[in-house]
């Protein structure tokens, strides 16, 4: 992948290893510094990726396709850019068609896009519903994420079963009445 260098990643990984005491050279560890940076391929993917490139051809659409579409429980994961610390969850994304909609799966690739670069969950959900309102140029746009993050339960307070909750919303569900419809058909039960 152009823009990311593994053997510049290897050899940090190695150098932190050092740094802690660890020889990288020792059986179980000798091949870690070259894992790590293979996983940065896929950790970092959306580095660089333009997100409305997947809402490039949105199918035009009369204005009796309905008032909402949302799809929840979209998974992900991120890396908090503050600790280089995994945070995953699940982002709900909703939009009130206009002119025009989307196949459901663009959705979760921009949501994986935008999550797959160095992120704060804060951010993450204001450009998920940026991008949407951007691309599709819906009525209203509202993204919800819940998400665990390591830097909360594995270091620091430690508080290993909370999640932290963010919300972003646009034009139609801007107003209390719009996000908390949203909010309910959320959190009612699938199937």
């Amino acid at each position: 992948m152009a823009g990311i260098d593994t053997d510049r990643i290897a050899a940090a990984v190695a150098e932190i290893l050092s740094a802690i005491g660890e020889d990288p050279a020792r059986p179980g560890l000798d091949g870690t510094p070259q894992r790590v940076a293979d996983a940065h391929l896929g950790y970092y993917s959306g580095v660089g990726v333009d997100p409305l490139g997947h809402l490039a051809d949105p199918v035009p659409v009369d204005d009796a396709t309905g008032d909402l579409v949302l799809v929840r429980d979209i998974e992900f994961v991120s890396t908090c850019e503050h600790h280089l610390l995994p945070f995953l969850g699940v982002a709900h994304v909703a939009y009130a068609p206009r002119q025009s909609i989307v196949g459901l799966g663009k959705l979760a690739s921009v949501v994986d896009t935008l999550a797959s670069r160095p992120q704060l969950q804060e951010r993450l959900t204001e450009e998920i519903a940026d991008a949407l309102e951007t691309g599709l140029d819906p009525r209203g746009v509202f993204v919800m994420i819940d998400a665990m993050q390591l830097c909360v339960s594995a270091r620091g307070s430690r508080q290993r079963r909370s999640t932290t909750v963010t919300m972003a919303a646009r034009g139609s569900f801007a107003t209390p009445a719009g996000r908390a419809e949203i909010v309910a058909l959320i959190g009612a039960p699938n199937g």
